[in-house]
C-alpha cells in the first residue's frame, strides 16, 4: 500500500508492512448463551435435576443457534 492511497495513515518503518483489512465477524449473544448453559447444567448437578435440565437445553440451543449462525456468513 502507498502513502498516496491512505493519507490518513502514518509512513510505515523501514521493513514493516501493513496488515490486509479482514471480514470481522458481527456480534452475537451465542457465545455467552453456551458459557450461560455450561454453568447451569454443571451447577444443576450440584443441586437439582431441573437445573441441570434447564442448563443442557440452553446448552444444546446456544450450539445450534452459533452454528446456525457461522454457516450462514
Amino acid at each position: 500500500m502507498s502513502q498516496k492511497n491512505n493519507p490518513g495513515l502514518p509512513p510505515l518503518r523501514r521493513g514493516w508492512t501493513r496488515v490486509p483489512d479482514e471480514k470481522i465477524p458481527k456480534p452475537t449473544f451465542w457465545p455467552a448463551a453456551l458459557a450461560l448453559g455450561a454453568v447451569l447444567t454443571l451447577w444443576g448437578l450440584v443441586t437439582s435435576f431441573i437445573v441441570a435440565t434447564v442448563g443442557l437445553l440452553l446448552l444444546i440451543l446456544s450450539i445450534s443457534g452459533w452454528l446456525e449462525e457461522m454457516r450462514h456468513e
